[in-house]
């Protein structure tokens, strides 16, 4: 058997033994890197669970088997400790698995039990720096207290501190600005032609993958046919703004500044796009706007009435008018509620639709977003990252907002998907007015905007005008998507 990590014939499958994946062989050759590609849905997150031994109830690895350097990897309980000693793993939700009560430095140095305590330090210090991170200034912050980007990289850090045999890196550049997508490459990089190494990326960043890995494995088969250009969303300068922000601040709770003197105004059928490193506040601004992170100075309108800072003062047509899709969507949809009933409770409590209307509305949410009908008697835990965001954005659609409040929306997303996505808020822009305020690291999905605007490293807004002025500062888009905005 080749010198490496090989899997042979991995079938997963859900509980009615249905199959999920598979069969499916990989072999990562010994100090190489191999990413594993498709659209979403198509088994790349189960393909790298299969082989952790690490799926979530209600799956099963039916058959396969996975060894490193010709010694099956052993598989249950018993051979647990062997691949925590082995195996280094960024899962696809990281944020999620970052313990909310523990700093970040504890929760780094987990990773290296065994090693003398002044060591540990160091260790995680230079892992955090070598991801563009201040470990001064992170040291003793819970993940709640830094961005999302942030506490991506922190677990990113915590997946390669001990520099593992066998590392496993599920979607590592979702949401990530260009600037730390190359961090992340050095990180990938450090590894490559080390005896003894291997890593495998799941992605749907093709850009990415061909820049990191040495092979290349594609599930499913993805249509990377994209939409016809979309055209661009018609706005009038003399329309009634839907939101209007005037000198925003906010801070936590302790005083440190998160958002400092940030004005803006987006107009019914228009699409904002905040550009910005990651942790200058992006996140924060718009959690500020839905009511989650209420400001300490300034002033918010919506359809110029007064826009209450905190979500518990709002009544229900501004909860409706409002909406919110955020960057991690398994912190938004109830793990015990199937889709169906996460989809209908939007149209019954804030439009107030009967429950049979609602359910009868949650196919056509489905299809719209480009998920299959027969996804709505599933739990969110039996969908992929990508599917449970376009559930996150069907959710959002179902209360008919006036405003949509977008964190990344298409980080977890094949281009097909995020053209198809894209396309769709384009039409609900033209023909009804949805204004959309983006927050997004990619510079395709940015170009498609009419307007930028970008956050500095010290919180405050640096410019905002039409989109063909501040393009040229922007990176070449990718060729996978449009140059226009929905």
């Amino acid at each position: 058997m080749p010198e490496g990590l090989d899997a042979v014939g991995l079938v997963v499958e859900n509980t009615q033994g249905l199959p999920i994946t598979g069969p499916v062989d990989l072999h990562v050759p010994d100090g190489a890197v191999t990413a594993v590609m498709g659209p979403s849905g198509s088994g790349k997150t189960s393909t790298l669970l299969a082989v952790f031994d690490a799926l979530p109830p209600g799956l099963v690895r039916r058959s396969g088997n996975v060894h490193w350097r010709g010694t099956p990897i052993p598989r249950g309980r018993a051979g647990r400790r062997r691949r925590l000693a082995t195996v280094g793993m960024l899962g696809q939700d990281p944020v999620s698995d970052l313990h909310p009560l523990r700093p970040v430095a504890s929760l780094v140095a987990d990773a290296l039990p065994r090693v003398p305590r002044r060591e540990r330090a160091e260790k995680v210090r230079a892992a955090l720096t070598d991801l563009g991170l201040d470990p001064d200034a992170l040291w003793y912050r819970r993940p709640h207290e830094i961005s999302g980007g942030q506490a991506q990289r922190v677990a990113l850090a915590r997946a390669v501190v001990a520099d593992p045999e066998i590392l496993l890196l599920d979607e590592p550049t979702s949401g990530l600005d260009p600037a730390t997508v190359e961090l992340v490459v050095r990180a990938i990089d450090r590894r490559r032609g080390r005896s003894g190494r291997a890593t495998l990326v799941i992605t749907h960043d093709r850009e990415f993958a061909h820049r990191v890995a040495d092979h290349h494995l594609t599930l499913g088969t993805p249509a990377e046919t994209v939409g016809a250009e979309p055209a661009v969303a018609p706005y009038g300068v003399d329309a009634t703004p839907v939101l209007e922000l005037e000198r925003l601040r906010v801070t936590t709770p302790h005083g440190r500044t998160l958002l400092d003197d940030v004005s803006l105004t987006v107009r019914p059928g228009e699409a904002l796009a905040i550009l910005g490193p990651s942790g200058s506040g992006k996140s924060t601004l718009l959690r500020s706007i839905a009511g989650l992170r209420p400001p300490v100075r300034g002033t918010m309108t919506l359809d110029r009435l007064p826009l209450p800072p905190r979500l518990r003062e709002r009544g229900r047509d501004t909860l409706r008018s409002v909406q919110f899709i955020a960057q991690d969507p398994a912190d938004t949809l109830n793990p015990a509620h199937r889709i169906d009933t996460i989809l209908a409770r939007p149209a019954m409590v804030l439009r107030g639709l009967t429950r049979a209307r609602a359910h009868a509305q949650v196919s056509t949410l489905l299809e719209r977003v480009g998920l299959p009908p027969d996804l709505a008697h599933a739990l969110p835990t039996r969908l992929s990252g990508g599917q449970r965001q376009r559930v996150a954005i069907a959710r959002a659609l179902a209360a008919h907002p006036r405003l949509l409040l977008a964190d990344e929306i298409t980080s977890s997303l094949d281009a097909a998907s995020a053209d198809s996505l894209l396309n769709l808020l384009d039409t609900l822009r033209r023909d009804h007015g949805l204004a959309v305020v983006m927050v997004t690291h990619d510079s395709g999905v940015a170009a498609r905007a009419n307007r930028l605007l970008t956050l500095d490293p010290e919180r405050r807004a640096l410019e905002a005008g039409p989109q063909p002025s501040t393009r040229p500062a922007l990176s070449e888009p990718r060729q996978a998507r449009p140059a226009l905005e929905p």
